[in-house]
């Protein structure tokens, strides 16, 4: 029934432009916004929990469900503070960071020094920048603070702010997040947990004993994180509160690097699976590996303000167990049954950034798309967020052609037939042509439309969100059909599809 032709579509939205859209149509908002808002903490609207949540359970299930040795905990935010002092996190999580004196302004190191780089590249003067990288990274690895200052000095870099080259030394800051528990003058000081990782350490032993798990098997958890970011930016890319999507997976010493290989393939399925193309996600080798890691990867995707991580993949040895064991003065081994000897496991991490996903959905689906006779002369151009089906936060909305002759209460029965299995808006104001733009804009895959044909013979009009293809469908067919094309099953199989 469509008398529409498309015509191509291009992702050429501005990161600015994929902001407003998300504060315009209830994605995210800035938190406490009443009151100006809190630097890099942001809240989830009506849509954006939703899409948020329908990632995670597709995470969840991918990992629990379709694996039968991963199962998943959800640990405690608030640990004991000596399970940072094994982890590293007290001596080592810290950046290098420096303020300007004219502007008040604090900055870390290495985003400064890499911000001139692009300017540099910007200026031709390539050779000078892959220059100053290098010598930054040498900088880093080896802990040198006064080099970084050199560079700093050598290269005349300004303040984006004040413009000047007034710095203060080079110094570390923790970035964990402190509190007290306990009463007043007995308190004994705690983190905020700066990973979700370390629960799923502390509690190998329970879940080994408890769940019956043999070698190779993995633990699974989602949950929030914090870091006292001093220099946050890009929306929700890196802020002070988030969620992380982790999954440990502990292997026999000698097979690490086989295991490595093999999430490294399933992950990148895992994207390929959301529609994520090669073309949009790289793999990232990392030149300098964390103190936990002998070998590590990082997936990044291309957002409109560069490539950037979104997921790490790292051999982190038996670094994290071993050293438990050593602060808990506990033994912390797992006796295999096969090779009747005991050892610590070695681990392969995957750790997602629910957010960084949920904004990387946004920049990849939020689509112009020019529709009409031609893509060269005219047509319009039409804007739609191009979500997967089983993602998207609305799965259908049910409109009345118009809120009379009985058409209204027909559209409300089969909202309220429909609206235990899926979620569903019913909307009755505007032109159903105003009505079909704001669903595109919130990613709704489907719109039923009762008109009056539907009084003769129980049928609605669908029209489908990326084609714009509308066709007649009997009421008793829709649950069927939107299970059919909305449920998360079809992405599980999908993705297991392609992991054969």
């Amino acid at each position: 029934m469509s008398s529409t032709t498309l015509h191509t579509s291009s992702n050429t939205f501005t990161f600015k432009e994929v902001v407003a859209h998300a504060q315009a149509y209830g994605f995210i908002y800035p938190s406490s916004e009443i009151y100006d808002g809190l630097q890099a903490i942001y809240d989830y609207g009506p849509y954006g929990v939703e899409l948020k949540r329908n990632l995670q359970t597709f995470w969840w299930k991918s990992m629990t469900q379709l694996h039968q040795n991963i199962v998943g905990i959800d640990a405690a935010i608030m640990m004991h503070p000596t399970t940072w002092k094994a982890s590293g996190h007290i001596d080592g999580f810290t950046d290098p960071m420096v303020d300007n004196k004219d502007s008040q302004k604090r900055y870390r190191v290495d985003v400064l020094i890499e911000n001139h780089a692009a300017q540099l590249i910007d200026q031709g003067k390539e050779l000078a920048a892959a220059k100053l990288i290098e010598e930054m990274e040498n900088s880093l690895q080896a802990a040198d603070l006064p080099g970084l200052d050199l560079l700093i000095q050598r290269y005349g870099i300004v303040c984006p702010m004040a413009k000047t080259t007034n710095w203060t030394p080079v110094r570390q800051f923790n970035l964990m997040f402190s509190t007290q528990v306990g009463y007043q003058g007995e308190a004994t000081t705690i983190y905020l947990r700066p990973e979700t990782a370390q629960g799923i350490f502390v509690n190998f032993l329970n879940v080994q004993k408890t769940g019956r798990m043999k070698i190779p098997f993995g633990i699974a958890q989602i949950g929030k994180a914090f870091r006292n970011e001093i220099i946050a930016r890009q929306f929700t890319f890196r802020m002070r509160e988030f969620e992380q999507m982790e999954m440990q997976f502990f292997v026999q010493p000698g097979t690490e690097n086989h295991w490595f290989d093999y999430w490294k393939t399933m992950r990148k399925n895992w994207y390929q699976t959301l529609g994520i193309g090669q073309a949009q996600i790289r793999m990232h080798p990392h030149k300098q590996l964390a103190h936990y890691a002998s070998a590590a990867v990082d997936l990044e995707y291309a957002f409109p303000f560069g490539s950037k991580e979104i997921e790490g993949i790292h051999s982190r040895t038996d670094f994290d167990l071993a050293n438990h064991a050593h602060y808990a003065k506990k033994k912390i081994t797992y006796f295999d049954e096969t090779t009747k000897t005991s050892y610590t496991p070695y681990v392969i991490e995957t750790s997602a950034g629910l957010d960084r996903l949920v904004l990387m959905l946004l920049c990849h689906g939020l689509t112009k798309e020019k529709v009409g006779e031609s893509s060269e002369e005219g047509g319009n151009v039409r804007c739609y967020l191009k979500l997967p089906p089983a993602l998207a936060p609305i799965k259908a909305a049910i409109f009345p052609l118009v809120k009379k002759d009985g058409l209204e209460e027909k559209a409300m029965a089969l909202f309220d037939g429909l609206k235990y299995d899926f979620p569903l808006v019913y909307e009755g104001n505007q032109s159903i042509g105003k009505r079909y733009a704001r669903q595109d804009l919130i990613g709704t895959p489907y719109c039923i439309t009762i008109d009056y044909e539907t009084l003769q013979n129980d049928t609605v009009t669908l029209r489908e969100r990326d084609s714009m293809e509308q066709y007649r469908l009997p009421i008793a067919e829709i649950a069927h059909f939107l299970k059919g094309k909305t449920a998360m099953q079809s992405l599980l199989l999908q993705l297991e599809s392609a992991a054969k």
